[in-house]
Protein backbone atom coordinates (compact mmCIF):
# COMPACT_ATOMS: atom_id res chain seq x y z
CA UNK A 1 0.00 0.00 0.00
CA UNK A 2 1.50 3.83 -0.93
CA UNK A 3 0.18 6.68 0.47
CA UNK A 4 1.29 9.86 -0.68
CA UNK A 5 2.99 11.68 2.51
CA UNK A 6 1.32 14.98 3.46
CA UNK A 7 4.21 16.83 4.99
CA UNK A 8 7.17 16.24 2.37
CA UNK A 9 9.17 19.17 3.50
CA UNK A 10 12.23 19.14 6.01
CA UNK A 11 12.37 21.19 8.41
CA UNK A 12 15.77 23.00 7.03
CA UNK A 13 13.26 23.13 3.48
CA UNK A 14 10.56 25.48 4.88
CA UNK A 15 13.69 27.68 6.58
CA UNK A 16 15.02 27.85 3.08
CA UNK A 17 11.55 28.55 1.43
CA UNK A 18 11.04 31.31 3.93
CA UNK A 19 14.45 33.07 2.99
CA UNK A 20 14.03 32.42 -0.55
CA UNK A 21 10.21 33.98 -0.99
CA UNK A 22 11.13 36.97 0.87
CA UNK A 23 14.30 37.98 -1.07
CA UNK A 24 12.81 37.17 -4.16
CA UNK A 25 10.49 40.68 -3.76
CA UNK A 26 13.49 43.01 -3.63
CA UNK A 27 15.10 40.93 -6.23
CA UNK A 28 12.61 41.72 -8.57
CA UNK A 29 12.78 45.23 -8.63
CA UNK A 30 16.70 44.43 -9.02
CA UNK A 31 16.52 42.01 -12.22
CA UNK A 32 14.65 40.85 -14.75
CA UNK A 33 10.82 40.59 -14.49
CA UNK A 34 10.91 37.07 -15.76
CA UNK A 35 13.68 35.51 -12.71
CA UNK A 36 12.48 34.41 -9.83
CA UNK A 37 13.86 32.14 -7.19
CA UNK A 38 12.35 29.04 -5.72
CA UNK A 39 12.65 25.73 -3.90
CA UNK A 40 12.68 22.21 -5.04
CA UNK A 41 9.97 19.76 -3.15
CA UNK A 42 9.09 16.37 -2.68
CA UNK A 43 5.75 14.55 -2.95
CA UNK A 44 7.15 11.51 -0.77
CA UNK A 45 5.07 8.03 -1.19
CA UNK A 46 5.03 6.57 1.93
CA UNK A 47 4.90 2.88 1.17
CA UNK A 48 2.97 0.60 4.22
CA UNK A 49 1.97 -3.20 4.12
CA UNK A 50 -1.75 -4.29 3.99
CA UNK A 51 -1.71 -6.82 6.36
CA UNK A 52 0.30 -6.80 10.03
CA UNK A 53 3.81 -8.72 10.66
CA UNK A 54 6.76 -8.61 11.77
CA UNK A 55 9.34 -7.09 9.47
CA UNK A 56 11.39 -9.96 8.06
CA UNK A 57 13.83 -8.67 6.01
CA UNK A 58 14.37 -4.89 4.70
CA UNK A 59 15.74 -5.20 1.10
CA UNK A 60 16.61 -1.25 0.25
CA UNK A 61 18.87 1.11 2.31
CA UNK A 62 18.55 5.42 2.44
CA UNK A 63 19.66 6.49 -0.44
CA UNK A 64 19.57 4.10 -3.12
CA UNK A 65 17.62 3.84 -5.91
CA UNK A 66 15.05 1.11 -6.76
CA UNK A 67 13.28 0.65 -10.02
CA UNK A 68 9.53 -0.46 -10.28
CA UNK A 69 8.72 -3.38 -8.53
CA UNK A 70 11.92 -4.35 -6.89
CA UNK A 71 11.46 -5.77 -3.74
CA UNK A 72 11.64 -3.11 -0.74
CA UNK A 73 10.71 -5.20 2.57
CA UNK A 74 9.08 -8.79 3.38
CA UNK A 75 6.99 -9.47 6.89
CA UNK A 76 6.77 -13.28 7.75
CA UNK A 77 4.54 -15.39 5.40
CA UNK A 78 4.43 -19.18 7.31
CA UNK A 79 1.13 -18.61 8.09
CA UNK A 80 0.35 -17.37 4.33
CA UNK A 81 2.58 -20.35 2.69
CA UNK A 82 0.56 -23.10 4.36
CA UNK A 83 -2.86 -21.74 3.70
CA UNK A 84 -1.78 -21.30 0.11
CA UNK A 85 -0.28 -25.04 0.09
CA UNK A 86 -4.07 -25.75 1.70
CA UNK A 87 -5.90 -24.29 -1.05
CA UNK A 88 -3.80 -25.99 -3.66
CA UNK A 89 -4.25 -29.65 -2.34
CA UNK A 90 -7.97 -28.88 -2.17
CA UNK A 91 -8.01 -27.26 -5.58
CA UNK A 92 -6.09 -31.04 -6.94
CA UNK A 93 -8.50 -32.79 -4.96
CA UNK A 94 -11.31 -31.03 -6.65
CA UNK A 95 -10.37 -31.37 -9.92
CA UNK A 96 -9.82 -35.26 -9.21
CA UNK A 97 -13.37 -35.78 -8.37
CA UNK A 98 -14.35 -33.45 -11.48
CA UNK A 99 -12.69 -35.61 -13.35
CA UNK A 100 -14.61 -39.03 -11.38
CA UNK A 101 -17.56 -38.07 -12.06
CA UNK A 102 -17.45 -37.16 -15.90
CA UNK A 103 -16.79 -41.06 -16.21
CA UNK A 104 -20.01 -42.13 -14.63
CA UNK A 105 -20.80 -45.39 -12.50
CA UNK A 106 -19.65 -48.28 -13.90
CA UNK A 107 -21.83 -51.60 -13.65
CA UNK A 108 -20.34 -53.17 -10.96
CA UNK A 109 -20.54 -50.43 -8.80
CA UNK A 110 -24.17 -50.27 -9.67
CA UNK A 111 -24.50 -53.79 -8.59
CA UNK A 112 -23.01 -53.33 -5.33
CA UNK A 113 -25.64 -50.30 -4.70
CA UNK A 114 -28.72 -52.83 -5.62
CA UNK A 115 -27.03 -55.20 -3.38
CA UNK A 116 -27.00 -52.97 -0.29
CA UNK A 117 -30.63 -51.64 -0.75
CA UNK A 118 -31.81 -55.81 -1.45
CA UNK A 119 -30.06 -56.52 2.55
CA UNK A 120 -31.85 -52.78 3.89
CA UNK A 121 -35.01 -53.59 2.46
CA UNK A 122 -35.14 -57.13 4.23
CA UNK A 123 -34.08 -56.19 7.43
CA UNK A 124 -37.02 -53.24 6.99
CA UNK A 125 -39.08 -55.61 6.69
CA UNK A 126 -38.19 -57.29 9.57
CA UNK A 127 -37.72 -54.29 12.08
CA UNK A 128 -41.24 -53.68 11.04
CA UNK A 129 -42.67 -57.18 11.71
CA UNK A 130 -40.70 -56.64 15.19
CA UNK A 131 -42.41 -53.39 15.87
CA UNK A 132 -46.02 -54.73 15.54
CA UNK A 133 -45.41 -57.71 17.43
CA UNK A 134 -43.55 -55.35 20.53
CA UNK A 135 -46.59 -52.94 20.11
CA UNK A 136 -49.25 -55.56 20.64
CA UNK A 137 -46.89 -56.68 23.76
CA UNK A 138 -46.36 -53.48 25.23
CA UNK A 139 -50.23 -52.64 25.30
CA UNK A 140 -50.78 -56.02 27.08
CA UNK A 141 -48.15 -54.82 29.37
CA UNK A 142 -45.45 -57.75 28.18
CA UNK A 143 -42.87 -54.88 27.43
CA UNK A 144 -41.40 -51.68 28.99
CA UNK A 145 -41.76 -48.48 26.98
CA UNK A 146 -38.28 -48.26 26.56
CA UNK A 147 -37.74 -51.63 24.84
CA UNK A 148 -41.02 -50.72 22.54
CA UNK A 149 -38.77 -47.66 21.57
CA UNK A 150 -35.78 -49.18 20.70
CA UNK A 151 -37.65 -51.14 18.84
CA UNK A 152 -38.99 -48.20 16.46
CA UNK A 153 -35.63 -46.64 16.46
CA UNK A 154 -34.47 -49.84 14.83
CA UNK A 155 -37.63 -50.04 12.62
CA UNK A 156 -36.96 -45.83 11.85
CA UNK A 157 -33.18 -46.37 11.09
CA UNK A 158 -33.87 -49.02 8.34
CA UNK A 159 -36.40 -46.93 7.15
CA UNK A 160 -33.95 -44.22 6.13
CA UNK A 161 -31.26 -46.73 4.97
CA UNK A 162 -33.39 -47.95 2.40
CA UNK A 163 -34.35 -44.47 1.05
CA UNK A 164 -30.85 -43.77 1.12
CA UNK A 165 -29.83 -46.83 -0.93
CA UNK A 166 -32.79 -46.44 -3.59
CA UNK A 167 -31.85 -42.71 -3.91
CA UNK A 168 -28.35 -43.61 -4.57
CA UNK A 169 -29.37 -46.57 -6.80
CA UNK A 170 -31.24 -43.54 -8.79
CA UNK A 171 -28.29 -41.64 -9.16
CA UNK A 172 -26.09 -44.71 -10.12
CA UNK A 173 -27.99 -44.84 -12.99
CA UNK A 174 -28.58 -41.65 -14.42
CA UNK A 175 -27.29 -41.71 -17.83
CA UNK A 176 -25.75 -38.21 -17.71
CA UNK A 177 -25.50 -37.14 -13.92
CA UNK A 178 -25.35 -33.48 -15.20
CA UNK A 179 -26.64 -32.14 -11.77
CA UNK A 180 -23.67 -33.93 -9.92
CA UNK A 181 -21.30 -32.42 -12.48
CA UNK A 182 -22.40 -29.09 -12.57
CA UNK A 183 -21.76 -29.53 -8.37
CA UNK A 184 -18.57 -30.65 -8.87
CA UNK A 185 -17.33 -27.64 -11.06
CA UNK A 186 -19.20 -25.42 -8.79
CA UNK A 187 -16.19 -27.20 -6.00
CA UNK A 188 -13.12 -27.26 -8.36
CA UNK A 189 -14.14 -22.91 -9.06
CA UNK A 190 -14.38 -22.12 -5.19
CA UNK A 191 -11.18 -24.11 -4.81
CA UNK A 192 -9.77 -22.08 -7.64
CA UNK A 193 -10.91 -18.33 -6.10
CA UNK A 194 -9.70 -19.89 -2.32
CA UNK A 195 -6.01 -20.27 -4.00
CA UNK A 196 -6.24 -17.18 -5.48
CA UNK A 197 -6.98 -15.51 -2.47
CA UNK A 198 -3.95 -17.14 -0.59
CA UNK A 199 -2.04 -16.66 -3.51
CA UNK A 200 -2.80 -12.59 -3.12
CA UNK A 201 -2.81 -13.09 0.51
CA UNK A 202 0.96 -14.47 0.18
CA UNK A 203 1.92 -12.09 -2.57
CA UNK A 204 1.41 -8.93 -0.14
CA UNK A 205 3.90 -9.99 2.78
CA UNK A 206 6.43 -9.36 -0.48
CA UNK A 207 6.25 -5.80 -1.02
CA UNK A 208 7.60 -3.82 -4.02
CA UNK A 209 8.18 -0.32 -5.60
CA UNK A 210 5.18 1.16 -7.23
CA UNK A 211 8.00 3.24 -9.55
CA UNK A 212 11.47 3.41 -9.76
CA UNK A 213 12.40 5.63 -6.90
CA UNK A 214 14.72 7.11 -4.47
CA UNK A 215 14.65 5.83 -1.00
CA UNK A 216 14.36 8.66 1.07
CA UNK A 217 14.29 6.86 4.08
CA UNK A 218 13.15 3.63 6.25
CA UNK A 219 11.40 3.23 9.18
CA UNK A 220 11.67 0.00 10.63
CA UNK A 221 14.31 -2.58 11.55
CA UNK A 222 14.19 -5.97 10.52
CA UNK A 223 12.26 -8.23 13.50
CA UNK A 224 10.30 -5.17 14.19
CA UNK A 225 6.34 -5.57 14.59
CA UNK A 226 4.77 -3.58 11.83
CA UNK A 227 0.97 -3.04 11.77
CA UNK A 228 -1.32 -2.63 8.79
CA UNK A 229 -1.03 0.77 7.17
CA UNK A 230 2.33 1.72 8.93
CA UNK A 231 4.88 3.41 6.68
CA UNK A 232 7.76 1.04 6.00
CA UNK A 233 9.53 2.60 3.33
CA UNK A 234 9.07 6.36 2.20
CA UNK A 235 10.00 6.58 -1.58
CA UNK A 236 10.36 9.32 -3.92
CA UNK A 237 9.73 8.79 -7.21
CA UNK A 238 11.13 11.15 -9.96
CA UNK A 239 8.09 12.15 -11.18
CA UNK A 240 7.14 13.97 -7.93
CA UNK A 241 9.67 16.39 -7.71
CA UNK A 242 8.29 19.51 -8.42
CA UNK A 243 9.50 23.04 -7.90
CA UNK A 244 7.55 26.17 -5.55
CA UNK A 245 8.12 29.67 -6.38
CA UNK A 246 6.33 33.18 -5.62
CA UNK A 247 5.52 35.69 -8.20
CA UNK A 248 4.02 39.31 -7.20
CA UNK A 249 0.72 39.96 -8.01
CA UNK A 250 1.35 42.33 -10.66
CA UNK A 251 2.89 39.55 -13.19
CA UNK A 252 1.28 36.18 -12.29
CA UNK A 253 -1.43 37.57 -14.78
CA UNK A 254 1.04 37.04 -17.74
CA UNK A 255 1.79 33.14 -16.38
CA UNK A 256 -0.15 30.15 -17.86
CA UNK A 257 -0.20 26.48 -17.00
CA UNK A 258 2.52 24.72 -19.26
CA UNK A 259 4.83 27.39 -20.16
CA UNK A 260 8.29 26.55 -20.06
CA UNK A 261 10.70 27.39 -17.35
CA UNK A 262 14.88 27.33 -17.37
CA UNK A 263 15.90 26.20 -14.04
CA UNK A 264 19.33 26.81 -12.81
CA UNK A 265 20.62 25.56 -8.92
CA UNK A 266 24.28 25.35 -7.56
CA UNK A 267 26.02 22.48 -8.43
CA UNK A 268 23.29 21.05 -11.19
CA UNK A 269 25.53 22.09 -14.19
CA UNK A 270 23.49 23.54 -17.13
CA UNK A 271 19.83 24.54 -16.77
CA UNK A 272 16.95 22.16 -16.37
CA UNK A 273 13.90 22.38 -18.21
CA UNK A 274 10.51 22.39 -16.34
CA UNK A 275 6.94 24.05 -17.50
CA UNK A 276 4.43 25.33 -14.82
CA UNK A 277 1.79 23.40 -13.30
CA UNK A 278 -0.10 25.53 -11.21
CA UNK A 279 -1.26 28.53 -10.25
CA UNK A 280 -2.61 29.93 -7.38
CA UNK A 281 -6.12 31.30 -7.76
CA UNK A 282 -5.94 33.55 -4.76
CA UNK A 283 -3.09 35.92 -3.28
CA UNK A 284 -3.36 34.16 0.11
CA UNK A 285 0.34 33.86 0.14
CA UNK A 286 2.73 36.13 1.49
CA UNK A 287 6.45 35.64 2.10
CA UNK A 288 6.42 33.60 5.11
CA UNK A 289 9.03 35.57 6.99
CA UNK A 290 8.39 39.20 7.63
CA UNK A 291 11.27 41.42 7.55
CA UNK A 292 9.39 44.91 7.20
CA UNK A 293 6.07 46.39 6.65
CA UNK A 294 6.72 46.83 2.85
CA UNK A 295 7.44 43.60 2.33
CA UNK A 296 4.47 42.43 4.25
CA UNK A 297 2.14 44.58 2.09
CA UNK A 298 2.91 43.35 -1.12
CA UNK A 299 1.26 39.94 -2.05
CA UNK A 300 2.47 37.11 -3.55
CA UNK A 301 0.90 34.03 -5.83
CA UNK A 302 1.83 30.77 -5.04
CA UNK A 303 3.29 29.15 -8.43
CA UNK A 304 4.15 25.57 -8.72
CA UNK A 305 6.54 23.47 -11.63
CA UNK A 306 7.52 20.07 -13.08
CA UNK A 307 10.88 19.40 -14.02
CA UNK A 308 11.55 17.53 -17.02
CA UNK A 309 11.08 13.70 -16.34
CA UNK A 310 14.44 12.80 -17.05
CA UNK A 311 16.06 15.42 -15.29
CA UNK A 312 13.95 15.26 -12.21
CA UNK A 313 16.54 13.41 -10.27
CA UNK A 314 19.20 16.52 -10.29
CA UNK A 315 16.99 18.31 -7.79
CA UNK A 316 16.63 17.52 -4.25
CA UNK A 317 13.81 18.38 -1.68
CA UNK A 318 15.13 21.50 -0.11
CA UNK A 319 17.34 22.57 -2.60
CA UNK A 320 17.20 26.39 -3.73
CA UNK A 321 16.60 27.39 -7.13
CA UNK A 322 16.81 30.25 -9.56
CA UNK A 323 13.67 29.98 -11.92
CA UNK A 324 13.84 32.07 -15.30
CA UNK A 325 10.68 32.11 -17.81
CA UNK A 326 11.65 30.80 -21.38
CA UNK A 327 9.08 33.19 -22.34
CA UNK A 328 6.46 35.29 -21.49
CA UNK A 329 3.00 36.28 -22.92
CA UNK A 330 2.78 40.38 -23.46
Amino acid sequence: MTLTDPTPMTRFARLAAAALACGLVAACGRESNTAFQGYAEGDFVAVAPTQSGRLLSLDVERGQQVPQAGLLFTLDHDKETAARDEAQARLTAAQAQLADTASGKRPPEVAVVRSQLARAQAEQTRTDAQLARDTRQYQDGGISRQELDNTRASANANRAQVRELQAQLEVATLPARDQQRQAQQADVQAAAATLAQADWSLAQRRVQAPAQSLVFDTLYRPGEWVNAGSPVVRLLPPGNIKLRFFVPQDQVGRLRVGQPLSIACDGCGGAIPAHISYIATQAEYTPPVIYSREVRDKLVFLVEARPQADQATRLHPGQPVDVRLDEMAP
